[in-house]
């Protein structure tokens, strides 16, 4: 083991030399191990898939200027986050994303709806790291992999302060210890704690209770069984059949639509309001993952078979479906590897 170790670090300080000298190719092969992690990271702080994507390649445009100053007092990983990171504190500033202003519909503090620009994020990305990019031990890290790329925990770093979101980030989901943070931020520990102790504060007030937070996958096969059958329902446009699975506290939304609606009568209420808007649909629904929840992609029939539409992400307990929140395609849903169209006799 400790051979490979040092074999390991011997090809990584002969590819950072080279890539010093301005090798791209040995760039490319340093940086790329960390690649989906670090976006995976902007996805969390910014909470659009588009903008994480824009963000890794900043990054690594920004790495590859300043490779010639890159010392080796901290590893190639950290330093590779810390660029990451002002990135994505950078680009709230200059964006100014904060919160909205709730529309009709919409619940005054708790809608997804606020976060105009939140988009789903592709399972496929997040093959290979099961542990979400975890770099320390601190005991301190307290959210699971699990949890902290489900939709409810993203959204809710949104309402943190971005640089108490940062910090949230990377001590409690990737286990950096306080004074590497505070490097990497530029400020003390003392500043760090405290900003971590606010916005654990801040963001515990708009997340569910733990237990619920890591049951969003279906665990059994009743779960399993619920999910599917929620989906035929939808397919039959069978809005009594859909509510009949809700939990009494179910909650819908539609980003960034300003739609917001809780409990079983409200989102009835929404549910034919929709339909008697729009009239009967023809859906197909094609599973698929996102932010470790089930998801369905759908489909909409037209004269020439079936039309690309959206995504639902759906949140599952054990007393039934508890979420779901739909998302457009606008192009969202080419990244999760889904054709534009199906045949007309798709299934």
């Amino acid at each position: 083991m400790r051979e490979l170790t040092w074999q390991s670090e011997r090809l990584e300080h002969n590819r950072l030399a080279r890539a010093q000298r301005g090798d791209e190719d040995a760039f490319a092969q340093l940086t790329a191990p960390y690649a989906r992690e670090l976006q995976l990271h902007c996805y969390r702080i910014v909470g659009s898939l588009q903008d994480a994507e824009d963000l890794l390649q900043e990054t690594l445009l920004s790495a590859w200027r300043g490779l010639e100053q890159f010392e080796g007092r901290s590893s190639l990983r950290a330093w590779l986050y810390t660029i990451a990171t002002n990135r994505c504190l950078n680009a709230l500033r200059d964006g100014a994303r904060r919160p909205q202003a709730a529309g009709p519909g919409a619940h005054p503090s708790e809608s997804f709806a606020e976060i105009s620009w939140l988009e789903p994020y592709p399972d496929r990305l997040l093959e290979g790291l099961i542990d979400a990019g975890r770099v320390g031990s601190d005991p301190a890290a307290r959210y699971e992999a699990k949890e902290s790329i489900a939709l409810a925990f993203v959204s809710g770093l949104q309402h943190l302060a971005p640089r108490q979101r940062a910090v949230l980030v990377l001590r409690d989901v990737l286990g950096f210890h306080a004074d590497e943070v505070a490097d990497m931020l530029g400020t003390s520990p003392a500043s760090v704690t405290s900003a971590l102790q606010r916005a654990r504060t801040t963001l515990e007030r708009r997340l569910p209770p733990r237990r619920e937070r890591l049951s969003a996958v279906p665990r059994t096969p009743a779960e399993r069984n619920l999910v599917s059958r929620f989906a035929e329902a939808f397919e039959r446009d069978d809005i009594e059949g859909v509510v009949a699975m809700l939990t009494e506290d179910a909650v819908v939304s539609m980003p960034p639509e300003p739609e917001w609606h809780q409990g079983r009568d409200a989102v009835r209420a929404f549910l034919r309001a929709r339909h008697l808007q729009r009239g009967p649909r023809n859906w197909r629904f094609v599973p698929v993952g996102a932010n470790r929840q089930t998801a369905y992609a759908y489909y909409l029939a037209d004269a020439a078979g079936w039309a690309r539409a959206g995504i639902f992400v759906i949140g599952v307990r054990p007393d039934g479906i508890e979420s779901i929140t739909r998302f457009g395609d606008d192009g969202l849903l080419s990244r999760f590897g889904l054709p534009e169209r199906l045949p007309a006799g798709a299934v």
